[in-house]
């Protein structure tokens, strides 16, 4: 017996056959911007509003690259601090984008997560050799977690195997690790960086996960982490106990927890969750989510595909906000995107977000 081949299946044949990537490569067409006039946009909702530029943000020297910017966090001072993959691996700015020091050159493999510690010390994650690295604010090495280039073995659950970063409990100066990439485990370290115990395993059940990306904890002590191929914000209790769920998301890469307004909200950063022939899909990130701490989504900021057009994003890999409320995005564009192009190039991964005032 033979059965009909339909209109849509044909399509697909044909894809496959001139496009060996048809379903998962980077496509370009849609999303290169096309001389647009405008020089800004105003991006969010429900008194959430940012405008952009759409263009690197910071005053780097001439020849200076930052290839991606990985991570950013900022201090006490609003001394911001962008981790990154390119000609200096840290590059400290104040919030008008000027240089004011710079460090880190030949220390790092593979430059992921930067936290600034309640002691004011930056703590680097570097996932390429496996380590967490403690400096003060003008790069001078403290402590350093983890043997350089050599990981626990894979998916063992012992620290660290390409961990992705850290996250502070502002009670008490315990932290947790998110590790990571090749372990499906949060590590909880008291204050002196002793390990207390670990918990979490790989799959897609409650407690278990797909990619220990990202880990905030607020003012209760309770720990947010961004299981980013699951999909989801898992939420769990000092002691490693699974309290609850957020869903709907995309895939979640990068959190940052403001308490400015006098609440605590949790700023998502989102990766895109399409493939190669919905690339043009909205509302699959990649996007900022502003949420508060009952999981309610406040608003959203972003709902075109990745580009390079103003007002929209590659990869939101690391977030931050400085006192005035403006957000700034580290975006992994050239692993994501640019690598991946024909000829491959360097694209926008640091953006400043300015809160509109209201």
């Amino acid at each position: 017996m033979r059965y009909p081949i339909d209109s849509a299946w044909t399509e697909v044949i044909h894809l496959a056959t001139i496009e060996p990537d048809w379903e998962y490569g980077i496509k370009t067409e849609g999303h290169q911007n096309t001389g647009n006039a405008a020089t800004t946009v105003t991006l969010g909702e429900n008194g959430f509003e940012y405008w952009t530029s759409g263009l690197n943000w910071g005053d780097l020297p001439d020849g200076w690259v930052y290839k991606e910017g990985t991570s950013v966090a900022i201090d006490s001072n609003d001394q911001v601090y962008v981790f990154n993959r390119g000609t200096c691996p840290m590059i400290v700015f104040d919030t008008d984008g000027k240089i004011l020091r710079t460090w880190g050159e030949g220390i790092f493999k593979n430059p992921h997560g930067v936290t600034i510690a309640p002691d004011g010390s930056v703590f680097c994650v570097d996932n390429g050799d496996s380590t967490i690295r403690q400096f003060s604010p003008n790069g001078d090495l403290i402590n350093t977690l983890g043997t350089p280039n050599k990981p626990a073995p894979k998916m063992s659950g012992d620290p660290f195997c390409l961990p992705a970063h850290v996250a502070f409990d502002p009670r008490n100066g315990d932290f947790y690790v998110a590790d990571g990439y090749s372990n499906a485990r949060v590590h909880k370290y008291s204050p002196d960086g002793k390990l207390m115990f670990s918990w979490g395993e790989s799959g897609t059940g409650l407690g278990q996960f797909n990619i220990v990306h990202n880990v905030v904890v607020d003012k209760s002590g309770w720990v947010y982490i961004a299981d980013r191929e699951n999909h989801r914000i898992q939420i769990f209790s000092p002691d490693g106990k699974f309290e609850t769920q957020w869903v709907n998301l995309s895939r979640v890469a990068a959190l940052c927890i403001d308490d400015r307004t006098g609440r605590e909200l949790i700023y998502v950063g989102e990766y895109f969750c399409g493939i190669g022939t919905n690339d043009v899909g909205t509302d699959l990130g990649p996007r900022i989510t502003i949420m508060d701490t009952d999981g309610n989504v406040l608003s959203r900021i972003g709902r075109e595909s990745y580009g390079d057009q103003i007002g929209r994003f590659y990869s939101p890999h690391g977030i931050a906000l400085d006192s005035k409320g403006d957000i700034y995005v580290a975006e992994v564009s050239w692993s994501d995107y640019g690598r991946h192009m024909n000829p491959p190039r360097e694209l926008r991964s640091m953006q400043k977000l300015r809160k509109v005032a209201q």
